[in-house]
């Protein structure tokens, strides 16, 4: 029905009509259009209709409300033997290696897949090094180069202690480090 008449209207040439037919085909029940901006909206009224809010620091009702609220920080995992999900913490013997990998806030070893161009590009990135991150670079290299059995293509950015191996590596990186120890 409403095509007709904005048929109608565009084949009598009346410009005016136009509009008005467009926005009661968009909006048939609003008055007025938002224009995306504070300035268009309302102007708030009195005050006096809102109820009055209380603002209450440390009531006891308050440590209901602080058991569903997130923690600030990531809580240690506790000890166990092994845990369901495979998660190995960390040794403490790493002092004495020549480099070091940090884990992350959530203790899970900085090892990432990026997928760019469509999923044509996979890059593993291995990040928070620090120490002697060519010597990391050279044992994951030999690693991976060694259960292909052919060379891989790998990109060491020293200053931002990250390393990134052409192609999904991924399990064989993280399995490396969880063997070292980090």
């Amino acid at each position: 029905m409403m095509a007709r008449v904005l048929f109608r209207s565009l084949q009598q040439n009346k410009p005016s009509n136009w509009s008005n037919l467009l926005r009661s085909a968009a909006a048939p029940n609003v008055d007025s259009v938002r224009q995306s901006s504070f300035r268009s909206s309302e102007p708030v009224g009195d005050l006096g209709q809102f109820p009055e809010v209380e603002v209450v620091r440390n009531p006891p009702e308050w440590k209901h409300v602080e058991r569903l609220l997130a923690p600030r920080i990531v809580p240690k995992p506790l000890a166990q033997a092994d845990y369901p999900s495979g998660w190995k913490p960390p040794m403490a013997a790493t002092v004495d290696k020549k480099y070091f990998v940090a884990r992350t806030k959530n203790f899970m070893l900085p090892v990432y897949l990026r997928r760019s161009f469509r999923g044509q590009r996979i890059v593993t990135a291995v990040r928070r090094i620090g120490g002697d991150i060519w010597l990391l670079e050279a044992e994951l290299r030999y690693l991976i180069e060694k259960k292909l059995n052919k060379q891989i293509i790998t990109r060491v950015n020293e200053m931002n202690g990250q390393i990134e191996f052409k192609g999904d590596f991924v399990t064989i990186v993280k399995g490396f480090l969880a063997e070292k120890g980090f």
